[in-house]
């Protein structure tokens, strides 16, 4: 190619780096075609893994792993799964977490690894969570997996 037409480094290197986050947006709604919705709610879900046994129910015990990350900036704020975290406990279905969590784990077998997107009003809100990095009006995805369940009766 003659150097007359050819870019200058710096512009091409300008191009792929504009390129690169368009390709990604334009291809995140593929990721998402398989989110199933949850009656009632924005916040959907994906099943990632499958599980067995006991399944979450309203005012279970349930222990997870969970890994969380903002959308918009694909930034991670949480994960059980790093240096020095432990697995969450939480009381399922009645409001001591966020709606599209609260929601979106009632089903889950032990085992189970499931995707959520969950919408900002069905996560932190227009206040976001500054502390972890959660914007005003952040979307949230979280990847969850069971790995207990102690319901009413005891261990599950």
């Amino acid at each position: 190619t003659s150097a007359k037409y050819r870019r200058p480094i710096g512009a091409q290197m300008k191009a792929r780096v504009l390129v690169l986050p368009l390709l990604i947006v334009a291809l995140f709604p593929l990721a998402l075609a398989d989110m199933e919705p949850i009656p009632g709610y924005e916040t959907t879900k994906q099943t990632i893994t499958a599980g067995s046994g006991p399944v979450v129910a309203k005012g279970d015990t349930v222990t997870v792993h969970a890994t969380g990350i903002v959308e918009e900036g694909n930034k991670k704020f949480w994960s059980t799964k790093d240096p020095g975290q432990q697995p969450f406990t939480y009381q399922a279905g009645v409001g001591k977490v966020i709606t599209g969590w609260d929601q979106g784990c009632l089903g889950m077998n032990v085992g189970e690894t499931r995707k959520l997107r969950i919408p900002a009003h069905e996560g932190y809100g227009a206040g976001g969570f500054p502390a972890w990095g959660i914007p005003p009006g952040g979307t949230l995805l979280f990847e969850i997996e069971v790995l207990s369940i102690k319901g009413k009766g005891g261990e599950l």
